[in-house]
């Protein structure tokens, strides 16, 4: 059958012949190690996500509350300015799992307690780590599922918590030199 120009200047095909395939159910596809991720298990997956950035707003909101000792208003301040962000990347999070079908987790993950300013520290870095390995993992099954959008926005996330992951180092590094 010829083809034609369409209004977008692309080769289409004339009247008769087969449409595109359109995907409207469940997708799996591979992951490059032979495995693959159907739509359900990368919306536990964003559950998670959305679990954990509950509990990072808990943490934080706690942790101002509870800081103690000469660098009390200077962390107070720190943990205070990290739930905004947080709660930021909460509402992106429980949009886009309702928008691909889904139900968002109303539940935070376990918020870690802490003896000391140093051991919340620790804590939250460790979170942030974390949270960034998931999200690094989350922006290439949203790739492979065809969500091409919601890759570039783990992009984003992913930048907010390595500048929280530096943050923090900078304030540890600083505590152990005095």
């Amino acid at each position: 059958m010829a083809k034609s120009e369409g209004l977008l200047g692309k080769k289409t095909a004339r009247k008769g012949t087969a449409a595109p395939e359109v995907r409207t159910g469940p997708r799996e596809t591979g992951d490059g190690d032979g495995g693959g991720i159907t739509q359900e298990e990368f919306l536990e997956g964003l559950n998670i996500d959305l679990a954990h950035e509950y509990a990072a707003v808990i943490q934080y909101r706690t942790y101002a509350s509870q800081v103690q000792g000469q660098w009390r208003m200077e962390l107070r301040q720190f943990f205070e300015q990290e739930i905004p962000d947080e709660l930021g990347h909460a509402q992106i999070l429980a949009d886009k799992i309702v928008a691909l079908g889904g139900t968002p987790t109303g539940t935070p993950a376990p918020v870690k307690p802490a003896r000391d300013s140093r051991e919340m520290l620790r804590n939250s870095l460790e979170d942030e780590i974390e949270t960034i390995e998931r999200y690094v993992k989350r922006r290439k099954q949203a790739e492979q599922l065809g969500h091409y959008g919601l890759a570039v926005e783990f992009d984003d996330l992913i930048r907010d918590e390595s500048t929280h992951r530096d943050e923090i180092n900078m304030i540890l590094k600083r505590w152990d030199t005095g």
